[in-house]
């Protein structure tokens, strides 16, 4: 199911499930909202701080239950990534968020909700966040239109591991040390006959071999139907493992043959595309380039 898309007078949740943010970013961002029609209204402890987390577990909660339940919202806005979400996950109630679905949006530790949004069949948006999103107009651009019912059509230059192919299916997963942490649990995605992509920020290399490899053993490259390796930033080569991180990852994918992309401008880097989970999506591979279409 595909959320309803925003229209100028709307209302969009704001709330900080996971590490604090900066006051000043907040704002920006509820300033950039308001500049786009709609209404930003703030959960109430959404500026909070409590070491390493954006408030209390119970604060952070009671923030993004309110949000989920609130019919008259069209979207919730994660301002921040960072930990503490999965703390949260199993303690929320989706019932009326599956009456009334709306669309979400963040990455990074936001990939939990993906997630569990997904289980219900539901829409979502894998977007940047507030500092993103004041940091690139592009980004932001990307996203209102995105909001507003017009998904973006990318095409990216080719990269040298690509793997040329071409699928129809729905884009699922996120953050790859989130993703990793799903493992066994039941907020582990459904991969089966989709599209994964994956990013991670200041992960060791053979950290990132060692989560991929997890994912080989335990049949997760024998059930998808196409790879999109998103940005891998704030990390050092690691030369002991005899290959480069990108050429570690393609290694671990060389034996299956569904297509593969490398580079794609999603991640903790100001330059983040828009991705939407669970619409339908044309992931093409070519030689020169690579394009995602999704259909409204």
């Amino acid at each position: 199911m595909i959320p309803k898309f925003l229209s100028p007078g709307d209302k969009i949740a704001i709330v900080s499930p996971s590490s604090p943010i900066e006051r000043s970013l907040l704002d920006g961002v509820v300033q950039l909202f308001s500049s786009w029609d709609l209404e930003p209204i703030v959960g109430l402890h959404a500026y909070e701080s409590n070491g390493r987390f954006a408030g209390t577990l119970e604060q952070r909660l009671t923030d993004l239950q309110w949000a989920l339940d609130t019919k008259e919202f069209k979207a919730v806005f994660c301002s921040r990534g960072g930990y503490g979400l999965i703390q949260l996950i199993d303690a929320l109630e989706f019932s009326t968020f599956e009456l009334y679905p709306k669309w979400i949006i963040g990455f990074s530790d936001i990939t939990i909700l993906h997630a569990a949004t997904a289980a219900y069949g539901i829409a979502s948006l894998q977007g940047p966040m507030a500092k993103y999103l004041l940091e690139n107009q592009t980004a932001a651009q990307l996203l209102q239109q995105s909001l507003f019912g017009t998904f973006p059509q990318y095409k990216i230059s080719g990269h040298p591991l690509n793997r040329i192919g071409a699928v129809k299916s729905t884009l699922i997963g996120g953050n790859l040390s989130v993703l990793y942490s799903l493992r066994g649990t039941h907020f582990e995605p459904d991969f089966r006959g989709k599209i994964l992509f994956i990013e991670d920020i200041n992960e060791k290399p053979y950290h990132v071999d060692r989560m991929l490899r997890n994912f080989k053993l335990g049949g997760i490259f024998d059930e998808i139907a196409g790879f999109i390796v998103g940005r891998f930033t704030d990390y050092e080569e690691d030369e002991s493992m005899g290959a480069s991180l990108k050429e570690l990852i393609a290694d671990i994918v060389s034996e299956y043959d569904f297509p593969v992309c490398f580079d794609f401008p999603a991640g903790h880097d100001p330059l983040h595309y828009p991705l939407p989970f669970g619409v339908e999506t044309d992931f093409i591979v070519e030689n020169e380039a690579v394009k995602l279409m999704f259909s409204t």
